[in-house]
């Protein structure tokens, strides 16, 4: 199970997968990947709805449904790349920035660590701590 740390504007989550960190990267940049677990246990991400273009400037953006019906197109911009350890991007709409970490485990598998600064103070919740240990749980479910 993931937990989730929060610190002032920074939300902190981990999680150990089974995996490599080779499986761990390609769930994190393809379409499949991402509409797989992107909602973790909050919402649905149709797979059709999910674009990448995986470089530094580039996007990518996916579309959450919540269990009540309601949809929301969410769009990042890739701050840099490398490949299959670190991922940094942007979400204009809210000026969050996440520093997604891919180690591999001294035991084997992948630790997983995703960092989101520049919070707002609305998303500095228990809610919102909650459902990032809940992509990174649907993550590992999608791995195994």
């Amino acid at each position: 199970m993931s937990g989730a740390e929060m610190h002032g504007d920074v939300l902190i989550a981990r999680r150990h997968v089974a995996t490599g960190p080779g499986r761990v990267w390609a769930a994190f940049v393809s379409p499949a990947g991402i509409a797989a677990f992107w909602g973790g246990s909050h919402a649905t991400v149709p797979a059709g709805s999910v674009v990448v273009e995986l470089r530094p400037g580039g996007e990518f953006a996916l579309d959450t449904r919540a269990a009540s019906g309601v949809t929301r197109r969410l769009r990042f911009v890739y701050v840099s790349i490398a490949e299959p350890h670190e991922l940094v991007f942007d979400e204009p709409a809210t000026g969050i920035r996440t520093t997604v970490t891919i180690g591999a485990a001294a035991g084997g598998g992948a630790d997983v660590m995703i960092h989101q600064c520049r919070l707002p103070v609305e998303l500095r919740t228990r809610q919102a701590a909650d459902g990032l240990a809940s992509i990174l749980d649907a993550l590992a479910v999608h791995l195994e």
